[in-house]
């Protein structure tokens, strides 16, 4: 039996990257220039507005400016705040400030980036051009995707399916992407190391190893400050004619992030609330157990090979689950990462075949990262199914970057998927020594006791050291997951934070401390929209009335 892509693609609106692919209109956003507004969980929540009407209220243009730019700009394809800032009737910074409020994501200024371009591989140069998408910053497991439309969930959907990494996506003007993107990516084919912006501040070209341009005056050298519109200094003011002088942004400047232009809202919000250690050392074991019903499962029977099938396709399940049965081995099936984690916990199989792409945000490479990389399911053969894109990586890199044994591309035969599982099996016996669960549950409460012990004593760094230790022991255990996550937002390590703290919540998505710190975390990120998610869910699980009546307020801040 051949999978057929494409059925799968439509119903999702991911992974169709061609010229004419459909558009979605995510759910709260208006493709109309209006206004709108619903209700949930009591709050407003006003849908996307117009970049005119918030320029406006930002005091950045006034209304007749507004009247004659839309008059002069009707029927153009450049978007409204290009077109502004071209014309020089606002600053680029009070473009990026608008953007930052409408998309509910941070704004990124292009010129003041120091982009690595052997980062830019992971993006092809004309996905990149056609999506009008930039990589600015990549890490381990995480992409910073400086993006015309950072709401346009398909390609960042992926990106995140090919690249394997988490997306944060950023803001930029239009019209510095489509000078920056074909710059950068032919400095790279011209064997260049990195791309730097004219007002890249000297920090971050020290840090990374590149020389500040200098100037002779009077016989002595001196380093070149950033231009003017950095906004490490005083922002410019508004243009002639406009209403007010525009308040100077500040700087988002976490450990691990670019710098960051966000809107008045999320200034507030960020000063205002902080990473708390309160339930630190509090979580209760109990947490560890993966949240939502089981399902029926067959009985094991002695000698008997488990295989856990993970994708969202009933019909591909079906089949592998009916094949495998008939060789005899014993199948358990999930449709979702979540679900799979779960099966996992309570039921280890033996071995994996495990779809890439996922519906939510839990994809088939975040759960391969995780298991591949612990003592406790490190032995498990996993077999990724799924399509390889032309222009992307191939199969032999998802193998090395993931430490999965078999990749089989669709559309694939089932004999394929069944000849590449036997294979990893009998490839993994003997190689390493059986595993026992109770010692290893042991140990990681080991690290996690010593993680609090030391936290306790102001022995901060040997804390998170502790907690790392234990995550790769058992990943799937929640109270490592929830304590770390705690102990790198205190540091300022909102990213790192925001993973740990997410990894938590999906083996026990009610967890109200939890909510509660990555609501946070994502407001001190700059990330308006998933701040808002997730405040509402910790609305859901909050402990008391005066509980709900706060975050209702600072939702209504938000918004």
């Amino acid at each position: 039996m051949a999978w057929k892509p494409g059925k799968r693609g439509a119903r999702r609106g991911t992974l169709l990257l061609g010229p004419g692919a459909p558009v979605r209109i995510l759910p709260g956003i208006s493709p109309s220039d209006t206004v709108e507004a619903e209700a949930r969980d009591g709050v407003e929540i006003p849908t996307k507005k117009p970049i005119g009407k918030i320029l406006v209220q930002q005091r950045a243009l006034s209304e007749e400016q507004l009247e004659r730019a839309l008059a002069a700009g009707k029927g153009s394809p450049v978007p409204l705040a290009s077109r502004l800032t071209e014309a020089g009737t606002i600053s680029e910074l009070a473009a990026l400030k608008a953007l930052s409020e409408q998309n509910g994501v941070p704004g990124v200024d292009l010129k003041q980036v120091c982009l690595k371009l052997t980062d830019l591989a992971i993006v092809p140069r004309g996905v990149a051009i056609q999506h009008k998408l930039l990589p600015v910053l990549v890490r381990d497991d995480k992409v910073h995707l400086a993006m015309a439309a950072p709401t346009n969930r398909k390609i960042i959907d992926e990106i995140e399916f090919t690249t394997g990494k988490r997306v944060f996506p950023y803001v930029a003007l239009e019209g510095q992407l489509l000078k920056v993107i074909p710059a950068a990516y032919e400095m790279r084919e011209r064997g260049e190391s990195h791309y730097v912006g004219p007002n890249c501040p000297p920090e971050v070209r020290r840090k990374a190893g590149i020389p500040l341009p200098t100037r002779t005056q009077g016989g002595a050298t001196t380093e070149t400050p950033p231009l003017e519109g950095s906004i490490l200094g005083p922002m410019p003011t508004a243009a002639e004619g406009s209403q007010a002088a525009i308040p100077p942004p500040k700087r988002v400047t976490t450990r691990n992030q670019i710098g960051a232009i966000v809107d008045d809202a999320m200034q507030r919000a960020a000063a205002d609330a902080d990473v708390s250690d309160a339930d630190f050392g509090k979580a209760p074991r109990d947490l560890s157990v993966i949240a939502g019903p089981g399902a029926l499962r067959p009985p094991r029977q002695p000698g008997e090979r488990t295989v856990l099938v993970v994708d969202d396709e009933v019909e591909i399940r079906n089949i592998l689950r009916l094949v495998l049965e008939q060789r005899g081995y014993r199948v358990l099936e999930a449709d979702r990462g979540e679900a799979a984690l779960r099966i996992l916990k309570e039921d280890v199989p033996d071995a994996i075949v495990l779809d890439a792409m996922l519906p939510g945000e839990l994809h088939g490479f975040d759960i391969a990262r995780q298991l591949k990389g612990s003592e406790r399911y490190g032995h498990i053969p996993i077999v990724i199914v799924s399509a390889v894109y032309r222009g992307w990586r191939f199969a032999e890199d998802l193998k090395a970057s993931y430490k999965v044994d078999a990749y089989v591309e669709k559309p694939f035969r089932v004999t394929d998927v069944i000849e590449a599982l036997e294979r990893a099996i009998e490839q993994a016996q003997g190689k390493a020594a059986p595993v026992d669960p109770e010692r290893i549950s042991a140990e990681a409460e080991k690290k996690l006791a010593a993680g609090i012990a030391s936290y306790q004593a102001g022995k901060f760094d040997e804390a998170i050291g502790f907690l790392r230790e234990g995550t790769k022991i058992d990943p799937l255990a929640y109270r490592l997951h929830f304590h770390l996550g705690l102990l790198l937002g205190k540091r300022g390590q909102i990213y790192d934070a925001i993973s740990e703290l997410e990894t938590a919540l999906r083996i026990n998505d009610r967890h109200f401390p939890a909510l509660k710190n990555l609501a946070v975390l994502y407001q001190k990120a700059g990330f308006r929209n998933k701040a808002v998610e997730v405040w509402e869910r910790a609305l859901r699980a909050a402990p008391d009335e005066p509980t709900r009546q706060s975050i209702k307020e600072i939702l209504v801040g938000l918004l």
